[in-house]
C-alpha cells in the first residue's frame, strides 16, 4: 500500500497559508472549426484555454481570512505539491501559478468536525513536472 506523504498547499510567496482538502480542477481547450466553399473541416482555430478548479480548505485560524483577503484585493497565488518525504506522488511539481479567487463560500459551523470553505479560483499558469 502507497504511503501518501504529499499534499496540495495554498502559497502566498514561500509562505505556506493553508493545506487543501479537495481539489476539482477544469480545463477548458475551445475550438471552432473552419470550414471554406469548397469542403467541410478544413481545420481548426485554437481558442485560449481556460483552467479553473474549486478548493474546500479548513477554516481554522486565518485560513479563509487570508484567502478572503486575496479574493478581495485579487492579489495572486500558487498551489504546489508538498512532498513531506517519500516518492510515491505522481510527478515531483505541479505548477498552478498565478491563481486568483473568484469566488468564495465559507461553511456553516458544524458541531463536530473541522468546518470548511470552498473557494472557485482560476490559474493564469499552469504547468506539470514529471
Amino acid at each position: 500500500m502507497a504511503d501518501w506523504n504529499t499534499r496540495l498547499e495554498v502559497k502566498l510567496g514561500d509562505r505556506t497559508i493553508t493545506p487543501i482538502t479537495n481539489f476539482t480542477p477544469t480545463f477548458n481547450v475551445p475550438h471552432t472549426v473552419v470550414h471554406s466553399l469548397e469542403q467541410d473541416n478544413t481545420g481548426y482555430v485554437r481558442q485560449p484555454f481556460t483552467f479553473t478548479f474549486t478548493m474546500t480548505v479548513p477554516a481554522i485560524a486565518s485560513t479563509v481570512a487570508d484567502l478572503t483577503e486575496l479574493a478581495v484585493t485579487g492579489a495572486e497565488f500558487a498551489v504546489t505539491v508538498a512532498e513531506r518525504r517519500g516518492t510515491d506522488w505522481a510527478f515531483n511539481a505541479m505548477k498552478f501559478a498565478r491563481c486568483v479567487v473568484t469566488s468564495a463560500s465559507p461553511s456553516n459551523v458544524v458541531v463536530d468536525g473541522v468546518p470548511q470553505a470552498n473557494f472557485t479560483c482560476m490559474a493564469l499558469t499552469v504547468g506539470v513536472e514529471d
